[in-house]
């Protein structure tokens, strides 16, 4: 979701993985271990919440949560809860990283001690203040000064007299909040507020927005690293897209790649060959290729490049080249669903059951039995095996190009060598997708955690296996360094799995593959706990809202009691007319949204964080969308005491006062904003800038000087130096033009911003920065 600014949208997002704590405090009992989790917030608001680890001082969490975020935000904070055992919660401590501070820590694993949380390092919130400084005559005949302030969220107002006017230049005023508590431990702070009344010299009256701040005395406590620390890996990223128009020189010279002769000197490949690491350059270049359907000969023509630059054909594809790269990326998000009908019911049962799986004589436990641990073992890959095998059908179509794409270049490039056209298929669907998914199933959206360590080992030698029977390797028992995986393989050297793997490669590839008709089964798409409100209540009262557990399936949408029972309310897909928020003026109750249905019927629901409701709210209206009766118009309040809120309409079936908000396409070549993805490779293209002016240098050695290359020249792939170098330089001016209507876009808003403003009070250190650039921007202008 992005946030309008003029002419401009923002988009926020978070890619966050977060790793281990270590040394945290020993808990003061006998047993001394804690059982911990890890919470993820914006500000305050927890938006991720981490399994629970036993019994550990050094918890290893090993989880990836990535989310887009709705709204502004100051901290991305992470606490370390203890649960103990009677399931009560406390805090043993946090990391809490300034939005205008995240960059340093882009994408890089960063320990942090862990800090303690108290009033002060909780404070956050904003407030309005107007002062005024008044020359009154006392009684005597002396003149002083009469303070006035009024904090405008309590419209109240309290006075002040100062005697000596000399005084007010060395005088502050502190405001100070509170939360009035009935409870025996007080009331809490929330803020405070300092400022010098000098200014008042200047100006008889003064008005503003200030950030709340901790006391000066406050969070006086321990040291730092008596509680331990956390290590994160953080890439936060926030693009600010123009309109479409702006974007029309880049975005044509990209989708022309495919087209390009050779595809080295086109615009796509050579960003694959300036960025640091290949996968930054495939994710956007996919989701842009996705979004115009270009995808397949995109993908096509880099592959053909790389099968031709192979020397060997055992070692195809098994580099982490942006061919390789592409084509995970394009699996991640066109293979979802595919990979939720295949694997995800057993996956559900491995982490569920805790079956012994462990075959290794070395790590059997006590009291289990090495060949129980091999049949169980067994009947688990026989049976991921064979849902794979039988589940070609299913594979999506984009997929099916791909990979009839991959297996005629290979075939064409090792016309010797008969397994090569089977080999360049299973490396990807069974070496890069089926393989990793099994393995970290969290990754993949198949768990909401990453498994326990017997479960993830299960899942191990399941994985591990798996690789080797898609692999169709000559000898398939040396593929294994562990005696006892070789020994484990034996159950699977026949024939007849090396005959289903090919079976389900030729359909997969296959140039002459009908589309089949929808699955019939139910996919699950997400579910959860969330809170109803009951209908026909009054306004007020807990009585109305009820928790309940939400399930939505590509066919209906339900809720029930608790995980299991049996449904109390289904909305098949088809009567999903509207999905849109809830203002909170409704039920003075945030992130809340509603499922509008025929006969005006509203059902009206609250998510647990804006995260979770943009989640809900997108995917249920990405499922929804091809209804052919969906609303134009919805209203954005309820209908409370006989009116909308909204419109003030007293009839509750009168039509909505407001448009519906642009829905997302059900196609997954459109669920893309492309114009965000173009601003994204621009982003990149801008920050390795010396890169593509470096290999704009090695264009001219080559094209005039035919020796040996230079080393610093040698990393980039140049097959040929004229039309690469037209190519860079077509790249270079686009890049530099839309560089300039960001700088343009900069300095207008900043002519425009006023500080002190609510979008930006005083005591916002990001605007601080904002406006110490543009200061050194303009006097470099001038």
């Amino acid at each position: 979701m992005a946030v309008e600014e003029e002419g401009l949208r923002v988009f926020q997002s978070v890619r966050i993985k977060i790793g281990e704590a270590k040394n945290l405090p020993t808990y003061p009992g006998p047993n001394k271990m804690r059982d911990c989790y890890c919470t993820v917030n914006l500000d305050q608001e927890e938006v991720f919440r981490t399994k629970i680890v036993e019994k550990s001082l050094c918890p290893f969490y090993g989880e990836d949560f990535y989310c887009e975020i709705p709204r502004t935000f100051r901290h991305l904070s992470f606490y370390i809860f203890d649960r103990d055992v009677f399931r009560r919660d406390s805090i043993i401590g946090k990391v809490a990283i300034q939005k205008e501070d995240l960059q340093k820590y882009h994408n890089r694993d960063t320990w942090f001690q862990l800090q303690h949380v108290d009033a002060d390092s909780e404070v956050q919130g904003k407030v309005h203040l107007e002062l005024r400084l008044s020359e009154v005559i006392t009684d005597t005949g002396v003149v002083c000064h009469k303070l006035v302030t009024r904090p405008s969220s309590y419209n109240k107002k309290s006075h002040f007299d100062i005697e000596d006017v000399d005084e007010v230049d060395k005088m502050e005023i502190r405001v100070d909040l509170w939360n009035a508590s009935n409870l025996k431990f007080g009331d809490e702070f929330l803020g405070e507020l300092r400022l010098p009344l000098k200014f008042l010299r200047q100006s008889s009256s003064y008005e503003a927005w200030y950030f709340l701040q901790p006391r000066d005395n406050g969070n006086k406590s321990l040291k730092p690293d008596d509680l331990g620390s956390l290590r994160l890996n953080v890439v936060y990223t926030e693009d600010h897209v123009f309109s479409s128009d702006y974007y029309s020189p880049l975005r044509d010279l990209l989708l022309k790649s495919a087209d390009v002769e050779p595809v080295s000197a086109s615009a796509a490949h050579i960003l694959g060959e300036v960025c640091r690491e290949k996968q930054e350059a495939a994710i956007p270049l996919v989701r842009l290729f996705l979004h115009y359907g270009r995808i397949v000969p995109f993908i096509s023509a880099i592959a053909n490049a790389e099968v031709k630059r192979t020397q060997d054909p055992n070692t195809i594809f098994r580099g982490n080249s942006l061919t390789s790269k592409c084509i995970d990326e394009t699996m991640k998000l066109a293979g979802m669903h595919y990979l939720q009908v295949t694997l995800k019911p057993i996956i559900d049962e491995i982490c569920q059951v805790h079956k012994p799986c462990e075959i290794d004589p070395v790590k059997l436990k006590d009291g289990e039995n090495l060949e129980n641990n091999r049949e169980n073992l067994r009947q688990y890959v026989d049976r991921i095996f064979t849902v794979i095998t039988k589940s070609g059908v299913s594979c999506p179509t984009v997929m099916c190009d791909i990979f009839f794409s991959l297996r005629e270049s290979a075939a064409k490039r090792f016309q010797g060598d008969l397994d090569v056209r089977y080999t360049a298929v299973s490396s990807f669907i069974f070496l890069r997708f089926f393989a990793p998914a099994i393995l970290s199933p969290n990754l993949f959206q198949l768990t909401p955690h990453h498994p326990d360590p017997q479960t993830s080992r299960t899942l191990t030698l399941i994985s591990k296996t798996i690789q080797t029977l898609g692999s169709l390797s000559k000898s398939k028992s040396a593929s294994f360094k562990e005696s006892y995986m070789a020994t484990f393989y034996d159950y699977f050297n026949e024939q007849k799995y090396a005959d289903a793997v090919k079976n389900f490669l030729d359909l997969i590839s296959s140039s002459g593959r009908r589309d089949h008709k929808s699955i019939e089964q139910p996919i699950l798409l997400k579910e959860g706990f969330m809170i109803k409100r009951a209908q026909g209540r009054k306004r007020f009262g807990m009585k109305n809202f009820k928790k309940r557990w939400f399930r939505l399936t590509n066919h209906e949408f339900t809720y029930q009691k608790s995980k299991g029972d049996h449904p109390l309310c289904s909305i098949p897909i088809e009567n999903i007319l509207a999905v849109e928020r809830l203002e909170e003026e409704s039920f003075k109750m945030k992130n809340m949204f509603q499922v509008i249905q025929p006969e005006r019927r509203v059902l009206y629901i609250q998510a647990n964080n804006c995260v979770e409701a943009k989640d809900w709210i997108d995917i249920l209206t990405k499922v929804s969308q091809c209804n052919k009766k969906r609303l134009t118009v919805y209203h954005p309040s309820a209908y409370l005491n006989g009116h909308w809120l909204c419109c003030k309409a007293t009839a509750d079936n009168t039509p909505g006062c407001t448009p519906c908000t642009g829905g997302l396409p059900a196609n997954i070549q459109l669920d893309i904003d492309g114009d965000r993805e173009t601003e994204r490779i621009y982003s990149l293209f801008n920050l390795y800038m010396s890169k593509l002016e470096k290999m704009q240098e090695a264009c001219g050695s080559k094209s005039v000087y035919d020796g040996p290359e230079e080393e610093e020249y040698s990393t980039f792939i140049i097959d040929d130096p004229k039309e690469t170098y037209k190519t860079l330089k077509l790249i270079i001016e686009g890049v530099g033009t839309l560089e300039q209507e960001h700088a343009q876009y900069k300095r207008d808003k900043f002519k425009k911003t006023k500080y002190g403003s609510q979008e930006h009070p005083i005591g916002d250190k990001s605007f601080q920065t904002y406006i110490r650039q543009q200061s050194e921007i303009s006097a470099h202008s001038i």
